[in-house]
């Protein structure tokens, strides 16, 4: 039994991204076909494994990748596709978008990552200024394209009428910096890449190892004093300049100077064990291969192995932990949105939970988002809750007050889905476990998030998304050779916020079709092992992967360069001998090299860089990228906040939502149903009218339960 056991998905075309899509469709158990996809490369050999022969005519759901002139000549544009099959749910994966001034640019991996402003954000705040922005490791373009594309398709499938949706990798990339991109939008101010105090390194940061580097985020006031009592006690921790978190960031060079100096005389795993075991979130930065054979991905069964060039080898599986019962098919009438008339009890908090809720609203769900009295969610102490908030209902229950935990649970039988958050054990504690609201409404989809998921031996160990980039590896290849590894953006949060939602919808999908239940034990960790299965191919197929900064094995010239102004750069591909006589067309310093082929052109890689330096210093990032596009070539100026706030292609694309006076990021995708927007609420704003009618609660009864404290 699978969670989408009898859907048809046929993937069309070469693309990356597609093929990511059909993977993740594939895992979770549909029938997926192909028609044209490329198995040359072992990435590739892994995203169609076990995929079939597409059946057009008869599918639910297709997936086609390509700009509208690329799907218009290959004769898969939307009106061709709807005279092969009137009834499936379309989805369309390009770099810009299918509308929109750059829908036909060029594009490569790398410059996505610039276009989208990834690029700029991802290794974090630095002191060298010369040091160029970088992508990430294993192209992750494709998979945040291909995630978005499923989880849209997904959606897509609930739709009363046969839905269209058009998904941008652009778009898809740029909302991985939601807090950035809302900051932006609603306060005017922008993220430097210059680092201003502890670039963040209060609230995570890493630390050097005998054997390593070890990760280490004691950001609230007990684990910071429980960090020093790890540590030893040392004589420093007594130091004023130190004593509070203000303290922390404002001394934070002299701080990490003395961590530094205890932690290089211990193990990085060492490190990590002795923090974990004060509940101190802390992880050692691994390499790939170490991941391959851990206690926690053998007993959770994640990999598995495939053939590949005649090698068996592990390759990801699914990272949902998903355990399937049987209860009674059907769900609410078709309505106006994908997911109208279905209600979602919302216990997460910052950012991957928020996300996951958030899509679900934006596709017509009731989500009702439950807070403790006070403050709320951290996330109310920035722009994030402005974003992740909309069109969402705020109450709040104490739940450590028995009469509160009551009207949880009253919430939970007249709801269809759940997502939680909370460390590993406190639902159950509660009384608010998957197995104790089974009992009471045996339809209930319960969906857990955690850093290393609900079961194994390292199930109960505290774990920020940011720390898991580090232990999975992602940090440590995300940089020059010369540079030492950073944490960087919050990655991994924002892109399990579609994993989630893929999941939320086919689990109701599943529901509503057969009857199937399904509970989700959701890892991050997993997550983003998932996402990096390039690398983690070559490291059992040939040699280990190492940091490369912006270094291809396809393209010659590849890079990043700096224009004109201040911190301004472009990103440049060639990805064949076409592309390098446009660009030595465009630079005349390369016009005596225009028939080097990709070999000759790697061997003068230096004299090439220094040419291209030459010609893109005297433009600005937005001048050269023009002159590059127009020529064919991949270009895109490595994007700021408010460059994508003013983009004159976002706006077409709608990308950005108005909200008082200010914007914030839509979705990555337009549909064809719309999106349902609106104001993030105040805490606790629904309380009165969702016990009212949600549960008939009078107003006596709402009275009575606030005084006791039930309500905050």
């Amino acid at each position: 039994m699978s969670v989408l056991a009898g859907l048809r998905v046929a993937q069309l075309g070469d693309g990356l991204a597609a093929s990511v899509c059909g993977r993740l469709f594939a895992d979770a158990g549909a029938v997926v076909g192909v028609a044209g996809a490329r198995r040359t490369t072992p990435l590739e050999e892994y995203l169609n494994d076990g995929k079939g022969a597409a059946d057009v005519p008869n599918a639910d759901l297709i997936v086609v990748e390509g700009g509208p002139a690329a799907l218009a000549a290959a004769g898969h544009d939307e009106a061709a596709l709807r005279r092969l099959n009137p009834r499936a749910a379309i989805v369309l994966i390009s770099p810009y978008g299918q509308i929109g001034p750059q829908a036909d640019h060029p594009a490569t991996d790398l410059t996505l990552m610039c276009a989208s402003g990834i690029a700029r954000l991802l290794t974090g705040q630095m002191d060298d200024m010369d040091e160029s922005p970088i992508r990430p490791v294993g192209h992750q373009s494709a998979f945040l394209g291909g995630l978005a594309g499923a989880c849209a398709g997904m959606h897509a499938l609930h739709a009363r009428d046969p839905a269209v949706v058009d998904v941008s990798i652009q778009d898809a990339l740029s909302t991985i910096a939601v807090t950035e991109l809302a900051r932006a939008g609603v306060s005017g101010k922008k993220w430097p890449r210059k680092r201003v105090a502890d670039g963040n390194g209060a609230t995570v940061c890493i630390l050097p190892a005998s054997d390593g580097f070890t990760a280490i985020s004691p950001r609230e006031d007990k684990q910071w004093a429980a960090w020093l009592t790890a540590m030893g006690s040392p004589e420093w921790g007594n130091d004023p300049r130190f004593r509070t978190k203000p303290d922390r960031v404002a001394n934070w060079d002299t701080l990490h100077a003395l961590m530094s100096e205890w932690s290089r005389h211990h193990p990085k795993q060492w490190i990590a064990d002795t923090a974990q075991a004060a509940r101190v979130p802390s992880f050692p930065l691994r390499e790939l291969h170490e991941q391959l054979d851990t206690p926690q991905t053998k007993h959770r069964g994640f990999f598995r192995p495939i053939e590949i060039g005649g090698r068996t080898v592990q390759v990801p599986g699914s990272p949902f932990g998903l355990t399937l019962s049987r209860g009674a098919a059907g769900g609410p009438a078709p309505g106006p949105m994908p997911l109208s008339g279905i209600r979602v009890l919302d216990f997460s908090w910052v950012i991957a939970g928020p996300t996951v809720t958030r899509y679900l609203a934006a596709a017509g769900a009731d989500v009702i988002k439950i807070e403790a009295p006070g403050k709320g969610d951290p996330g109310r102490a920035s722009e994030l809750h402005t974003v992740l908030g909309q069109a969402k209902r705020a109450i709040v229950l104490d739940l450590k007050n028995p009469e509160a935990v009551a009207i949880a649970r009253d919430l939970a039988t007249k709801s269809d889905v759940l997502v939680e958050n909370y460390a590993t054990g406190v639902m159950d504690r509660l009384g608010l476990g998957a197995e104790e609201l089974r009992k009471i409404n045996p339809g209930l989809i319960y969906i857990s998030a955690s850093g290393m998921g609900r079961t194994g031996p390292d199930s109960h160990a505290v774990a920020y998304g940011t720390l898991l980039q580090c232990y999975a590896g992602f940090a440590g290849l995300n940089r020059h050779p010369s540079v030492p590894p950073r944490v960087g953006l919050a990655w991994l949060d924002p892109m399990c916020g579609l994993l989630i939602a893929f999941m939320a919808a086919a689990s109701l999908w599943a529901r509503q079709r057969n009857g199937t239940v399904a509970r989700v034990d959701f890892s991050m960790i997993e997550a983003m092992l998932w996402t990096m299965a390039e690398p983690l191919l070559q490291t059992q197929l040939g040699e280990r992967p190492k940091p490369r900064g912006n270094a291809s094995d396809r393209c010659e010239p590849h890079g990043v360069f700096r224009c004109a102004g201040d911190d301004q750069w472009v990103g440049i591909a060639v990805r064949n001998d076409t592309d390098w006589r446009a660009l030595c067309a465009c630079a005349p310093a390369l016009a005596p090299m225009a028939k080097r082929n990709s070999a000759e052109r790697g061997a003068a890689r230096g004299a090439i860089e220094a040419a291209i330096a030459g010609w893109c210093v005297s433009r600005s990032s937005a001048e050269a990228a023009a002159v590059l596009a127009r020529a064919g070539i991949p270009a895109a100026p490595v994007a700021g906040s408010f460059d994508l706030v003013e983009s004159p292609h976002l706006r077409t694309r709608l990308f950005w939502d108005s909200l008082g006076g200010g914007v914030v990021p839509g979705l990555p995708w337009r549909a064809s149903y719309g999106r349902a927007i609106g104001p993030a609420p105040e805490l606790g704003e629904h309380t009165d009218a969702v016990l009212r009618d949600v549960l008939g609660v009078d107003a006596a009864r709402i009275g009575v339960l606030r005084a006791s404290g039930a309500l905050g």
